[in-house]
C-alpha cells in the first residue's frame, strides 16, 4: 500500500508518546517494577526499571513497523489495497491496546492502587470484540487472518470462515469482559475452551465448505 503522512500521522503520534512516557517512567521507576501479573493482579514477576520502561515504546514501535513490512513482502501484496483502511483500523487498535496495556503497568509500578487483573483484561476483550467487527473484512493473505489450506485456495471459503471467526473472536472478546468477575479456574478454563473451539470450528468450517463448493 501507498505510505502517505496523512495515513500515518496518527499512528506516528502513539509511537512518540509511549517514547515520551518511557522516557517519564524510566526516570521516576522504582530500581524494580512489576512486569507481570497473576489472575488475582499480584505481581508475580520483576525486572529493572530499563525494562518496564522500555516494553511499551519497544512493542508500540515493533507493531507499527511490523504492519508496514508485511504488505511488502507478503505474496499477495495486491490485496491489501482491498481491506487497506480495515488493516490499518487493526494496526491502530493494536497500538492503542498496547499503550495502554503499558499505562497501566507503568503506573502500578510507579505505586498506584491501579486494578491491573480488571483493566487488562478489559482492554483485551475490547480489542477482541472490535476485531472480530471487522474480520469478515480482511482479503486472503499470508499473514493476517484465519490462514487454512482451504482459506488460502478459495475466497469464497477465506470470506465465509472469517465471518464464522469474526463471532468466535467476538464471543471471547465478552468472555473477557465478564473475566474480572468470574472464578480464576473458570477464567482459565474458560480461555482454553473458547480458543480450542475458535480453532477447531474455523478448520473443521473451512475444510467442509471447501469440499462442498469443489462438489
Amino acid at each position: 500500500m501507498k505510505f502517505t503522512f496523512k495515513k500515518e500521522i496518527i499512528p506516528l503520534l502513539l509511537v512518540i508518546i509511549s517514547v515520551v512516557l518511557g522516557f517519564y517512567f524510566y526516570a521516576h521507576f522504582p530500581a524494580q517494577v512489576p512486569l507481570h501479573w497473576n489472575v488475582y493482579g499480584q505481581a508475580d514477576s520483576w525486572g529493572s526499571r530499563f525494562a518496564g520502561a522500555i516494553m511499551g515504546p519497544a512493542t508500540v514501535a515493533g507493531i507499527y513497523l511490523l504492519f508496514l513490512l508485511i504488505p511488502l513482502i507478503d505474496p499477495k501484496k495486491e490485496k491489501y489495497e482491498q481491506f487497506g483502511k480495515t488493516f490499518r483500523l487493526f494496526r491502530l487498535l493494536l497500538m492503542l491496546v498496547m499503550l495502554g496495556v503499558y499505562l497501566i503497568a507503568s503506573l502500578s509500578g510507579l505505586g498506584y492502587n491501579v486494578k491491573v487483573q480488571i483493566w487488562i483484561p478489559v482492554l483485551i476483550g475490547l480489542l477482541f470484540i472490535f476485531m472480530g467487527n471487522y474480520m469478515g473484512k480482511i482479503k486472503p493473505n499470508w499473514f493476517m487472518g484465519i490462514r487454512t489450506p482451504w482459506t488460502l485456495s478459495n475466497d469464497e471459503v477465506w470470506t465465509k470462515t472469517h465471518r464464522l471467526g469474526g463471532k468466535m473472536f467476538m464471543l471471547l472478546g465478552l468472555f473477557m469482559l465478564c473475566a474480572p468477575l468470574l472464578p480464576s479456574m473458570i477464567i482459565f478454563t474458560g480461555m482454553i475452551t473458547l480458543v480450542v473451539l475458535l480453532v477447531l470450528s474455523t478448520t473443521v468450517y473451512s475444510y467442509l465448505l471447501f469440499k462442498k463448493i469443489k462438489k
